[in-house]
């Protein structure tokens, strides 16, 4: 698990430094081209967001003995993420001098409040769409999260479809050797009274012999 970190973390470090840079040229550009690399860093902004979320999955894997050195460095990339955030935010509203004065032209005095102006209302733009963009967010992890607990009931609800079954089962066996054991408890009471009856026959037929014997001899001796 930890091995998989460590590649996700090279990763972030490989992908922060280009978007780093690239922020740093968006205020020098104008037009078509800072539309482009705006598009271009915004992607790479989310696929950081994705690493992070892969990073925050390891994490929880991760046993609980080693797990706070590891929360402690995805704690750390998650502030350098919102501070690229911020970075590119204002990247997105701010002109260098050169840019500036290339749009103002000669009239710089006179429409620089109007770039002011312009600027606060692209960043309160701006700003809504953020909002719009970390709703949309919330709401795709929430509907994630309900899709893997209708999952997970499922599951559970399979697995007690299959205990029932076994539980089923196992009663059925249960009665069915119960019904054995008093099907073998009458065949042993039948064998025990014949036993009984046999031993009574052998003693009356013993004690007959026995008498028979007696009287025998009695006769045999009143007779001299």
């Amino acid at each position: 698990m930890s091995s998989d970190f460590e590649t996700y973390e090279q990763d972030f470090g490989t992908l922060t430094a280009d978007v780093t840079n690239k922020i740093g040229r968006i205020p020098k550009l104008a037009g078509e081209e800072k539309t482009q690399l705006v598009l271009n860093v915004d992607k790479q902004l989310e696929e950081v967001r994705e690493l992070l979320e892969q990073m925050d999955l390891e994490v929880r894997e991760i046993p609980i003995q080693s797990r706070g050195m590891y929360s402690s460095r995805l704690k750390s990339y998650k502030q350098e993420m919102e501070k690229l955030e911020k970075d590119f935010k204002r990247s997105r509203i701010a002109y260098s001098d050169e840019v500036r004065n290339e749009l103002l032209g000669d009239d710089g005095g006179s429409s620089e409040s109007q770039l002011i102006k312009l600027r606060e209302e692209r960043a309160h733009l701006l700003d809504n769409t953020e909002r719009l963009e970390r709703s949309s967010r919330r709401l795709e992890a929430g509907y994630q999260i309900a899709v893997e607990t209708e999952q997970v009931g499922q599951e559970i609800l399979a697995n007690l479809h299959s205990d029932r079954e076994k539980i089923q089962r196992s009663r059925d066996r249960l009665r069915e050797t119960d019904a054995n054991l008093g099907k073998s408890s009458r065949i042993l009471t039948s064998m025990l009274r014949r036993i009984i009856q046999n031993r009574v026959l052998v003693f009356i037929l013993g004690a007959i012999i026995l008498l028979t014997i007696v009287l025998a001899i009695y006769f045999n001796l009143r007779g001299h």
